[in-house]
């Protein structure tokens, strides 16, 4: 793969790596795999998802479904929509936070569509560590407003508040939380650290991980010598954080991934870490620090656990066909297209076709969700009643 850099993205990386290995030598040459993807994607000014470059989108590095079809957060309205009634009747702020906004294309799917049906949301927080996703989110938001004549407020929070009431989001936000890597060697697990080897960055064994970190399909299970994979201890701290902050409501997210049995299956041999640059999948993670997104797959089974330590209702788990389907995305799709009109429903039709198709991202992609004191709100009702979370739980 031929990638030609600009000499202001050359120097970038080049600095970054220069700043990592330069920490990698100050802790006797081996620095854990989540510190690196730390600096990697957070380094302040200079990390992937921090240092001002364009990410999302055809001209990025990636394309999220809410950038795909703006269908996708108008089926997430379907299960929104209840809820926030439920919060308005009881004179209760309607508000929704979602972290990680990417482009605000998500938001504003759902303002549009929560507008189309009458319902004025009182506030949209979004959490986002990226400087210029976040300018960008502001400035698709202001316009919205413009167009729509929208009253609901925009807030850009740097913490989960306390004791929220409404709905927490998250698309695509758990796969680039930072994770570490392990190996199976000799009947044993060990830390997969990362190293500099004449001036590159390289895989570098560590030591024995402790028992008491490893789940128990990695403690029962047969597998291969030199078996890689993941664990994800911080992913699991963010779940129980949310869990913790959300008063009442719903926790709603998308990702790609994997319940344990799946995830630590014999025959993924080589875990699920992933690299993304311009559009492209790069197996070296060491590629491009600071250009290169760096991704892994979310295990959802110990996700779940992680949001159960708090009281929450119910968790829930389903492919994202499966919900969209419930949620009503092709009845909406019938609303804002003809299909007698091929001109206009093509591209409609095309991008039903990546969201809901087994081959694109119908089967791999999850939905996940929580609830806490629901019935606060709507009474008589559980988690499993609201369109979209209606189908099988694979939990």
């Amino acid at each position: 793969m031929d990638i030609t850099l600009t000499s202001l993205e050359t120097a970038h990386t080049e600095l970054l790596s220069q700043k990592i290995m330069t920490e990698i030598a100050s802790q006797g040459g081996w620095m854990p795999f989540s510190r690196y993807m730390e600096m990697a994607l957070y380094e302040p000014g200079m990390g992937y998802y921090s240092a001002g470059a364009h990410k999302l989108g055809a001209g990025g590095d990636f394309t999220t479904a809410p950038e795909l079809s703006p269908l996708f957060g108008a089926a997430i309205v379907s299960t929104l929509l209840p809820i926030l009634e439920g919060l308005k009747a009881q004179g209760l702020p309607t508000q929704i936070l979602e972290f990680g906004a990417g482009t605000g294309k998500l938001a504003e799917s759902i303002l549009t569509r929560l507008h189309d049906l009458g319902f004025e949301l009182d506030c949209y927080d979004i959490i986002e560590i990226s400087p210029d996703l976040a300018q960008r989110q502001e400035d698709h938001l202001k316009t919205l407003a413009a167009k729509l004549s929208l009253s609901t407020q925009y807030n850009w929070l740097s913490a989960l508040p306390s004791n929220f009431k409404g709905i927490i989001l998250a698309n695509e936000v758990i796969d680039a939380i930072p994770f570490d890597a392990i190996i199976y060697q000799n009947g044993f697990w060990y830390w997969q650290g990362v190293s500099v080897i004449d001036g590159k960055f390289a895989w570098a064994t560590g030591k024995p991980v402790e028992h008491s970190l490893l789940p128990e399909a990695l403690l029962a299970g047969h597998f291969s010598e030199g078996y890689v994979t993941e664990l994800h201890a911080p992913a699991n701290a963010w779940m129980r954080q949310v869990a913790k902050h959300l008063d009442t409501g719903l926790f709603l997210t998308f990702d790609y991934g994997f319940p344990v049995a799946e995830y630590y299956h014999p025959q993924r041999l080589e875990g699920t870490l992933m690299a993304h640059h311009r559009h492209h999948a790069i197996q070296d993670p060491f590629h491009l620090p600071g250009l290169c997104d760096l991704t892994t797959h979310v295990e959802w089974s110990q996700i779940a656990r992680s949001a159960l330590e708090d009281p929450v209702d119910d968790v829930y788990l389903s492919n994202q066909a499966s919900y969209l389907l419930d949620a009503g995305i092709g009845d909406i799709a019938l609303e804002v297209g003809d299909p007698s009109n091929p001109e206009t429903f093509l591209p409609i039709s095309n991008a039903l076709q990546k969201l809901l198709s087994e081959a694109e991202m119908g089967e791999l992609f999850k939905v996940f969700a929580f609830s806490k004191q629901l019935n606060d709100v709507l009474p008589g009702h559980s988690l499993e009643d609201l369109p979209g979370l209606r189908g099988r739980n694979r939990l």
